[in-house]
């Protein structure tokens, strides 16, 4: 009886523990958490991505197309997208949704429901990528759909092609944020965007031998383009069809639109007379106008030449693209544009490549901000942006330009200057004749130092070079190996500052021909500013002041160690800044060019019109306007222009300087959050240097000691179990 009583007891308890690893596993599939444990929590949610999702007003889906059993790495990036939308649906509200689409084929074939997703997502413009796979010690290539498109109301944004899970949540909480825009954008159009189709019946005659066939049903599709786009913006599109052929366009319009014309001789015998037409679709809201070419033109060799015209799918997303530029859905960042700054238009006479053009920067601003070109000469800084660079000017301000950016600075708009306190030039006789010789670096002084000056940060007249620096790697003409490039130091992770919310990932930094910064502690600890050191050079760097010549080989790092030190080269200044014009005259707008009829009119101070004495207006006194001391604002100062060129900045936005500078203008646009999420999935992970001592010590612990150690605990197991086997026997023998 006791048997069978422990035997049910042994069945019992056996019930027992699967009843409790069955509730555990139920809890666990309801009641979870997870823990981040990498560095830069690449796997949570950043602030800025659960805000967006948290604060939807209307219903957003993300349609993903991914096809299933991918090899490595496809099947990780299609994992990681799972949790992340995951992440996304458990801190978003009720308007958040999301689902998988099957786009896989079946071995014998690809199902109904795979096929009509395939469709569905070419209709949204998600098309399948070629990928390497291995199968059976084969390399094939396959094609895979690895998309997704947003739609947010009746507004779409595509991320077409998802290849690595490098800035993934950062593409796709922005792309939120461009749809949320996008939205308030058109509902505050006060007038409808202008779309007109120049295109000339005249074509007809020529488009058979053109093959251009569809010529004559374009119009139509178009018209049906517009219509439909129309219902997805708000009714704020109005189309208009033009015939140049039946209604005659002047010259000027058509130089001005820069539509394409095409002229041809008599052709076929004389059947086709010779004539001209005129093809292009042309978008204007306010003073803006945005051409979109429909006919390419191709030249091949031995071919000829041939004519394509736009295909009708992808002149939908060309629509599309430019209306977002048209209506800015981004926030604007100010840029000087005058005194000499460097240049972020577009242009570039003659097709020539502009040395002073900033290309990758205007491309990588142009995902988050619209630039806003702003001209001191013709008026005044606009209120409306939250920051201002300052891009190297050459030319000097005079004092109401100066008083322009001082008050600009106390209502609050934020300043990135990046100055050159150098002049690179070329000697005149070289320059004249054609000689590539050593440019002559003059100091230069635009007057935006004394407003610094007052601030309290200053610019040192001179370069920083650093032994930590850029190696270039010569031919193998030149002898091979290595030379260093002192004046582009690279700045390590022990000297960036990490404190700093949008510089916390930002592990590694080149700088190029980049001045030292000093503050002047006194007067930041008197008007109660904060500053903030952004990185500094290594303590193997030392200035070169006077004869500057950035030839490597003919720059030497000092011979005394005492002449060494790190130098600050970037800051951040924050707080109430007082103004460099107060208790100083206001200073007065000059005419540029004085004109011999106004000289005349200043001699007269008082006129006559209609009969009537006008009144002297410089006995008329004001008050108010000129702010002695500004609202909380920050001023970022980097000397050195370098760092926003091309041959630095990469269009792309992985490197670490190109993160570093979005992170800034992020900062000084209150965007933080968005540059922290920018930043934290930045794989840049170099190892902290140490010394050659810390080295000999490491290898030698490795090599020697080590096994020492191994061979030691060795010896003490045997000495324990020698021990315990001598008194055993002790025992025994008693």
């Amino acid at each position: 009886m006791m048997g069978m009583n422990s035997r049910y007891a042994k069945y019992m308890k056996l019930f027992t523990y699967l009843i409790v690893v069955v509730l555990i596993n139920l809890a666990g599939m309801t009641l979870f958490f997870r823990i981040d444990l990498t560095g830069n929590k690449i796997y949570t949610l950043s602030k800025a991505s659960k805000n967006v999702v948290s604060t939807l007003s209307e219903p957003l889906t993300i349609d993903v197309f991914f096809t299933k059993n991918l090899p490595a790495p496809h099947n990780n990036t299609e994992r990681y997208l799972r949790d992340l939308l995951e992440e996304y649906a458990i801190h978003g509200n009720r308007y958040f949704n999301y689902r998988f689409h099957d786009v896989s084929p079946e071995a014998e074939g690809i199902s109904e429901e795979a096929g009509e997703n395939r469709e569905l997502a070419n209709n949204y413009g998600i098309h399948p990528v070629q990928i390497q796979v291995v199968e059976k010690d084969e390399i094939k290539f396959k094609n895979a759909y690895m998309g997704l498109v947003l739609i947010h109301g009746d507004m779409i944004e595509r991320i077409s092609t998802i290849t690595t899970t490098d800035g993934l949540e950062y593409k796709i909480t922005t792309a939120v944020q461009k749809l949320n825009n996008k939205i308030s954008a058109l509902l505050r159009l006060r007038e409808k965007i202008r779309i007109q189709l120049f295109l000339s019946s005249s074509l007809q005659s020529v488009a058979s031998f053109m093959n251009l066939d569809e010529l004559s049903d374009y119009p139509e599709k178009i018209a049906d383009i517009i219509e439909a786009l129309n219902k997805k913006m708000y009714g704020k599109l109005q189309y208009t069809y033009v015939d140049p052929s039946n209604d005659p366009v002047s010259g000027n319009e058509l130089e001005r639109y820069n539509l394409m014309t095409l002229k041809w001789p008599a052709l076929a015998g004389e059947k086709v007379r010779a004539g001209s037409g005129v093809i292009g679709l042309v978008m204007e809201y306010g003073d803006k106008r945005r051409e979109v070419p429909l006919l390419n033109v191709l030249r091949i060799p031995i071919i000829g030449t041939q004519y394509n015209l736009v295909e009708i799918g992808q002149l939908e997303e060309m629509i599309s693209d430019h209306l977002e530029t048209l209506i800015d859905i981004n926030e604007d960042l100010g840029y000087l544009a005058d005194y000499g700054t460097l240049n972020i238009a577009d242009f570039s006479p003659m097709g020539e490549q502009n040395p002073d053009m900033l290309s990758s920067f205007t491309t990588l601003v142009a995902d988050n901000y619209s630039l806003q070109p702003v001209n001191l000469r013709d008026g005044l800084i606009p209120e409306g942006i939250n920051c201002l660079v300052i891009a190297r000017p050459t030319e000097q301000f005079s004092d109401y330009e100066l008083y322009q950016i001082d008050q600009a600075l106390m209502k609050g708009i934020n300043l990135a200057i990046f100055l050159d306190v150098f002049r690179e030039s070329m000697p005149e006789n070289q320059a004249s004749y054609g000689f590539s010789g050593e440019p002559v670096y003059q100091p230069l002084d635009t007057g935006l130092e004394k407003l610094l000056d007052h601030y309290g940060i200053r610019i040192k007249k001179s370069f920083v070079m650093d032994e930590n620096c850029h190696k270039q790697k010569l031919p193998r003409q030149l002898g091979g190996g290595e030379r260093p490039i002192y004046f582009a130091p690279i700045i390590k992770n022990e000297k960036i500052n990490q404190d700093l919310g949008f510089m916390k990932n930002i592990k590694g930094l080149i700088a190029v021909k980049i001045s030292p910064l000093e503050l002047d502690e006194k007067r930041i600890a008197e008007n109660r500013l904060k500053a903030f050191r952004l990185f500094s050079s290594s303590e193997k760097s030392w200035e070169m002041r006077s004869r500057i010549n950035l030839n490597p080989l003919y720059i030497h790092p000092p011979a005394s160690e005492t002449e060494k030190e790190s130098f600050p080269l970037a800051y951040l200044l924050e707080g109430e800044f007082p103004s460099f014009f107060s208790g100083k005259p206001m200073p007065e707008k000059t005419s540029g060019k004085p004109d011999s009829d106004d000289a005349n009119a200043e001699v007269k101070r008082e006129k006559t019109v209609a009969g009537k004495e006008e009144a002297d207006l410089s006995k008329i006194e004001g008050t108010g306007g000129f702010m002695e001391k500004g609202v909380s604002s920050r001023i970022f100062l980097m000397a050195s222009s370098e760092m926003l060129r091309d041959n630095v900045l990469d269009p792309e936005g992985q490197s670490p300087n190109d993160m570093f500078i979005m992170n800034v203008l992020d900062a000084l646009n209150n965007r933080e959050e968005i540059a922290v999420m920018r930043s934290k999935e930045q794989r840049f992970n170099p190892l902290y240097d140490r010394g050659p001592f810390t080295h000999t010590f490491t290898k030698v612990f490795n090599i020697v000691v080590l096994p020492l150690l191994v061979v030691l605990f060795g010896c003490l197991v045997w000495v324990r179990r020698h021990s315990r086997k001598k008194r055993i026997q002790e025992i025994f023998q008693k």
